[in-house]
């Protein structure tokens, strides 16, 4: 039997003025639900521009406790429009103490389940490690009532093991809340290279496993604060894949875009009979993954 799920996605820029993202994120959830999604996803950070471009201990002050405010916001938005909705926060948990959380919210406004983010970049205009402490929840799925999603977040999506995982424990979709672009710095060759790496790596998950990915990015130039880089182009670019790494659908790179598409869950099974890597896997053999480096 056919079993589809209509999933929305919402790529869009974001300003400094809170207010207005977040009543821009209810319209563009509210015109996917309308369009029919049944599942909604965010892209990452959505309340605010991305903030980790410089280190500056006030800005902890956008953390918030979950639940708090946020949750409040998007469970009313996900109970109205009878939606799944992935949701992507900055978790105040304790004083000094801050995750980078995707909160999933039931079609009746309760809280799923929650993933803290487990890889956590530090690289120039990325400074995470600085605001976010890695998760500690691992890579578990999250049942929701439409089926059981493998939600990470970002430098997470370039972790095959992390796929794995989530595939592993039954997760229908691998979904991603995204915020990545280019440096201005770079040359135009290198920035499409980049792009590509990213999409190409998400597209593997895909295949490996055979399940659908979806991945929703901000979009729109953000400058740096500190005024010691260019600041930071996002690349949108945001997808639905299928289980082939088939491109369902793939969002423009400069421009804000809301999509609803038709995901055929039923075609994942089909995929794996053909391909069964699962079967084929040699698990007497993969201990040594754990190691850092095999020297």
């Amino acid at each position: 039997m056919k079993r589809t799920i209509r999933v929305g996605i919402v790529q869009q820029a974001c300003t400094n003025d809170l207010k207005l993202n977040l009543e821009k994120l209810h319209r563009n959830i509210a015109s996917v639900a309308q369009a029919g999604a049944q599942l909604v996803v965010l892209q990452e950070l959505h309340n605010t521009p991305y903030f980790c471009q410089t280190e500056d201990t006030n800005l902890f002050d956008l953390a918030e406790p979950i639940p708090g405010p946020s949750t409040g916001f998007y469970s009313e938005i996900a109970a109205a429009y009878h939606i799944v909705l992935v949701t992507s926060l900055f978790e105040r948990r304790a004083a000094g103490l801050y995750h980078n959380t995707a909160v999933v919210f039931d079609t009746d406004g309760s809280i799923a389940g929650k993933y803290r983010k487990m890889h956590i970049p530090d690289d120039p205009a990325y400074y995470e490690k600085f605001y976010f402490t890695p998760g500690d929840l691992g890579f578990e799925p999250i049942q929701t009532s439409i089926g059981k999603l493998g939600v990470q977040v970002c430098w997470d999506q370039w972790y095959p093991e992390a796929a794995r995982l989530m595939a592993l424990q039954g997760a229908e979709l691998l979904i991603y809340p995204t915020a990545i672009g280019y440096a201005d710095s770079d040359t135009p060759d290198e920035q499409e290279r980049q792009r590509e790496a990213w999409t190409t790596v998400q597209r593997g998950h895909a295949v490996a496993n055979g399940v659908p990915v979806i991945t929703a990015n901000r979009v729109g130039f953000e400058p740096d604060p500190s005024g010691q880089t260019k600041g930071i182009s996002f690349w949108g670019s945001s997808m639905a894949v299928g289980p082939q790494g088939e491109m369902l659908w793939r969002a423009g790179r400069d421009e804000e875009e809301s999509a609803v598409i038709d995901v055929d869950m039923s075609r994942c099974e089909q995929v794996r009979r053909w391909w069964p890597f699962l079967r084929d896997r040699r698990i007497d053999k993969y201990g040594d993954i754990l190691k850092r480096f095999i020297d």
